[in-house]
């Protein structure tokens, strides 16, 4: 018949070497087959799942604790090993301050509170440049880690923490704490000598090293 010369012809049912890596190829190529190919994750899933099975070859014997352990301190190993190449996270380095200084929820960062104090100093407003300058001091020796503050804590209990960090700044900072609690708790205006000795000791302070490595407590 005519339409028998126009049907798809049939794979030879003995076909050559070459003919028959041709069907093979032509097979694989199918979308089914793909899918079933392992990825990248499965590979290295298989990769790490090997290895476990390797290290735990001919220790069938072992008890289970036994075996339970070498684990654990396999992974205890792996972890340690991640610390030294990549160093411990400095997770609490810089952190946002936690704690309002003297009962006033007050939480700005030290940037803040030192932009306000100069702020205030080009004013002439010598009260709120040395509250603001004071402030900015302490929050940066929080922030920094030097000294911890504590609700309730006074001017003068963070300057004595401080002191215990920078003995050579131990009569500054007692002269800066007493300067700010005459502008707010007394009413005092301040100056500019005042002012500008808080300026000094802040600058002196973030450039000299801590005596203590140590963290410094203060009273609560």
């Amino acid at each position: 018949m005519v339409l028998t010369g126009l049907a798809r012809p049939a794979a030879p049912l003995d076909p050559d070497a070459p003919e028959a890596r041709r069907l093979v190829t032509d097979e694989l190529a199918k979308p089914e087959y793909r899918a079933a190919e392992p990825t990248a994750f499965d590979l290295a899933a298989q990769a790490v799942r090997d290895w476990f099975a390797d290290l735990f070859t001919g220790a069938t014997g072992l008890p289970g604790s036994t075996l339970a352990l070498i684990a654990v301190l396999v992974v205890v190993g792996l972890v340690l090993l991640g610390l030294i190449v990549f160093g411990v996270p400095r997770l609490r380095r810089r952190a946002a301050p936690g704690v309002a200084l003297f009962d006033d929820g007050d939480l700005r960062d030290a940037r803040t509170l030192r932009r306000s104090a100069e702020q205030a100093a080009s004013r002439g407003d010598w009260a709120l440049a040395i509250e603001e300058r004071f402030r900015a001091l302490v929050r940066d020796l929080v922030e920094r880690e030097l000294v911890r503050a504590h609700p309730g804590t006074t001017a003068h209990g963070l300057a004595a923490a401080a002191s215990a960090r920078f003995p050579n700044e131990r009569e500054a900072l007692e002269g800066a704490a007493t300067a700010f609690d005459a502008v707010r708790y007394l009413d005092r205006p301040g100056d500019e000598v005042a002012y500008s000795a808080i300026v000094r000791l802040e600058r002196a302070v973030a450039a000299t090293p801590s005596a203590d490595p140590v963290a410094a407590g203060v009273p609560e």
